[in-house]
C-alpha cells in the first residue's frame, strides 16, 4: 500500500511538468535550409557554412554574406503502453494503450552572417540550439496512469486494513478463527461499493503542455593560412527558456474521491497543478578546421560543452498528506455514528462510540504500520518526484560537446557530393540527476550524406539522408522526456534569382525507429504484472531562405 499511495501525490507532477521537456539530447543541426535540403553540409563551402563549416567560409569572395532562414516542424511522440491494470479505468478501459504527444513549431528562424577581407571572415550566427515549439499530452502519459491503477489497487488495500480491523472489533464473527473473512457476517465501510470497492477501478483528469527554446547567438573569426587551408575560433551564447505547466485532478477510486481522505473539506486537496518557468545560459566555445585540394574539401569542428544550469520561478500545488489520520478517523466517526444509531444508540453515545471504535481501529499493528510508512516516505519522495521544478532551484541540463567532420568531392563543376559524421558526447553532458550516466558512454553518432546538382545556371536541386544512433538503454528510456534512433531524408531546390540573390526551399521527413522495453511490476508478494512500452515518433520539416551577397 504505501509503495503505491504515496505515489498518486507525486508521480504526478513529473508527468505534467517534464511530458514536453524537448525531446530529450539535444542534438539540433538543422540550422539553414540547406541542411534541410542535402542533410550533409561539413565540408561546403556557402554562407550556411557559418555553422557547418565555418573555417571554410573564408573561402568564399570577400564582401558581406547573409542568409535568413524559416523553418516549420510538426511532430508527434506516441508511446504505446500494454499493462493489465489499465482495464480498471472506467473511462477507458482497454490495454494497450496509445499516448500520443503532438509538438508544433510554426516559427523556427536562423540567420547567418559574414564578413571577408583579405585572409579574415569575421562570422555570426543566430539559431535554435535546441527546443523551437510547444508540446501537449491532452490525456496524459501511460507512465502515470500506471501509477494511478497501481494507487488504486493500493488504496483499496488500506481499505481492506481498515475494515478489517474494524470488522473484527464489532462483529463477532466477522473473522474466522484462522484469520479469513466470514463473508456471511462481514460488513465492509471502506471496501463497500459505495467507497473504494474491491476492484481497484479508477478514473482522473489530466493534461500537460510544456515549451523550450534554447536561442544560440555565435561570433567568430576565420583565418585563411593560405589558399588551401584555414582555421577558425568562435563564442556561441545560449539563452534557454521553457515553461511546463499540467494539472492532474477529479482522482477517484471506486466511488471515492481522493480528497475525501487527504482533506474532505477542500475539494482540490488531492489535485496536483504544476507551473514552473526555467531560464539559465550558457557559453560554448567552438574550433574548426578546413582544407581544400583539387576536387576534395575536408574539414571538422569541435564543440565543447555547454554548461547549463536553468533556474526555477514556479507556483506548484501539492497535496498534503499530514492530517491522514485525523481524516480517516472523521469518515469512520461519521459512518459509524450513523451505523450506532441506526442500531438504536443516542446520536450522543453512538457518537462515543464510534469514536473509541475508530481509535481502536487506527491503533491496529497493521493499519498503523501503513500509514506510518506512507507518511515517512511521502516527504523524500515527493522531492525525488518534482524536486526538479522547486521554486529558486538551478537544474542541470548541459548541452554536450559535438565533434563534426565532413569530407566534399565535385567530380564535375555541377555536382557536389558531400559525406559528414557528427558525434555528440551526450554521457558526459550532466543532466538532472546524473539521468545522462544511465546512456551507453559511446554518445550519439550520426552519418550524413549528401548531393546538389546545378540543373542550370538558374537551377540547383539536392537530395540526401541522415541515420541518428543514439546510445540508449531501457533503463534511459521515459515517456516523459524520450528519443529514439531514425533515418532522416530531405530534397529541395535553389533558385538562382541574380549572382548575389538564392531562393531556397526544402522538405525533410525522419523515419523514426521502434524502442521497446518492458518491465515488471510486483504489485504484492506473489503478484505481478508487465509494464510494456513501444516508443515511436514523427516529423516533417519545411523550410526556405534567402541567400544575399552585398
Amino acid at each position: 500500500m504505501v509503495n503505491k499511495f504515496k505515489t498518486v501525490c507525486l508521480t504526478a507532477a513529473i508527468a505534467s511538468s517534464s511530458a514536453t521537456f524537448a525531446g530529450g539530447l539535444l542534438t539540433n543541426t538543422n540550422q539553414h535550409v540547406a541542411f534541410n535540403r542535402m542533410m550533409s553540409r561539413e565540408a561546403s563551402i556557402g554562407i550556411d557554412g557559418v555553422y557547418y563549416n565555418p573555417a571554410g567560409v573564408v573561402f568564399m569572395g570577400e564582401g558581406s554574406h547573409l542568409a535568413l532562414n524559416w523553418q516549420m516542424a510538426y511532430q508527434t511522440r506516441t508511446i504505446k503502453n500494454d499493462y493489465k491494470l489499465f482495464t480498471n479505468n472506467v473511462n477507458n478501459p482497454t490495454t494497450p494503450r496509445d499516448f500520443k504527444g503532438k509538438a508544433f513549431a510554426p516559427v523556427i528562424p536562423s540567420f547567418q552572417y559574414a564578413y571577408n577581407k583579405g585572409r579574415w571572415s569575421l562570422q555570426g550566427n543566430f539559431a535554435l540550439t535546441g527546443g523551437g515549439g510547444k508540446c501537449t499530452f491532452d490525456n496524459g502519459l501511460g507512465s502515470f496512469e500506471k501509477i494511478v491503477g497501481e494507487t488504486a489497487m493500493g488504496a483499496i488495500g488500506l481499505a481492506g486494513a481498515i475494515d478489517y480491523a474494524a470488522n473484527k472489533i464489532l462483529i463477532p464473527g466477522s473473522i474466522k478463527p484462522n484469520g479469513t473473512i466470514n463473508d456471511d457476517k462481514f460488513k465492509p465501510m471502506f471496501t463497500s461499493d459505495k467507497a473504494f470497492g474491491k476492484k481497484g477501478s479508477y478514473s482522473f483528469d489530466s493534461y500537460m503542455h510544456g515549451r523550450q527554446y534554447y536561442f544560440g547567438l555565435s561570433a567568430g573569426a576565420a583565418y585563411k593560412v593560405n589558399d588551401n587551408f584555414s582555421v577558425y575560433a568562435g563564442l556561441r551564447g545560449i539563452y534557454a527558456t521553457c515553461n511546463y505547466y499540467g494539472y492532474v485532478e477529479n482522482i477517484k477510486v471506486g466511488n471515492m474521491p481522493l480528497y475525501q481522505v487527504l482533506d474532505p473539506s477542500k475539494e482540490n486537496s488531492a489535485n496536483i497543478e504544476l507551473s514552473c518557468d526555467q531560464s539559465g545560459i550558457g557559453f560554448t566555445p567552438m574550433l574548426a578546421v578546413d582544407y581544400k585540394t583539387g576536387r576534395w574539401n575536408f574539414s571538422a569542428k569541435y564543440e565543447f560543452k555547454t554548461r547549463m544550469r536553468l533556474k526555477n520561478k514556479s507556483v506548484n500545488q501539492l497535496p498534503s498528506i499530514g492530517n491522514l489520520d485525523d481524516n480517516l478517523k472523521n469518515q469512520m466517526n461519521k459512518v459509524l455514528t450513523g451505523k450506532f444509531m441506526q442500531a438504536g444508540l443516542p446520536q450522543e453515545q453512538a457518537m462515543i462510540k464510534a469514536e473509541q471504535t475508530s481509535t481502536a481501529v487506527l491503533a491496529n499493528p497493521t493499519v498503523v504500520a501503513t500509514t506510518a510508512g506512507l507518511k515517512q516516505q511521502f516527504d523524500s519522495k515527493i522531492n525525488k518526484a518534482i524536486g526538479e521544478y522547486a521554486d529558486g532551484k538551478k537544474i542541470a541540463g548541459d548541452i554536450p560537446s559535438l565533434l563534426t567532420v565532413g569530407v566534399g568531392y565535385s567530380p564535375i563543376d555541377e555536382l557536389h557530393i558531400n559525406v559528414g559524421f557528427h558525434w555528440f558526447d551526450d554521457y558526459n553532458a550532466t543532466s538532472y540527476n546524473n539521468r545522462n550516466k544511465l546512456l551507453k558512454k559511446r554518445g550519439t553518432l550520426e552519418f550524413n550524406a549528401g548531393v546538389e546538382y546545378d540543373v542550370t545556371k538558374k537551377i540547383t536541386v539536392s537530395t540526401g539522408w541522415q541515420n541518428t544512433n543514439y546510445g540508449l538503454t531501457d533503463k534511459y528510456m521515459d515517456d516523459k522526456s524520450f528519443v529514439v534512433g531514425s533515418n532522416s531524408v530531405g530534397l529541395g531546390g535553389v533558385y538562382h534569382i541574380t549572382k548575389k540573390l538564392d531562393f531556397s526551399v526544402a522538405y525533410f521527413h525522419t523515419f523514426y525507429n521502434h524502442v521497446k522495453t518492458s518491465e515488471t511490476v510486483t504489485l504484492a508478494p506473489g503478484v505481478s504484472n508487465t509494464y510494456n512500452s513501444d516508443y515511436t515518433r514523427n516529423n516533417n520539416a519545411f523550410a526556405a531562405g534567402v541567400n544575399i551577397t552585398f
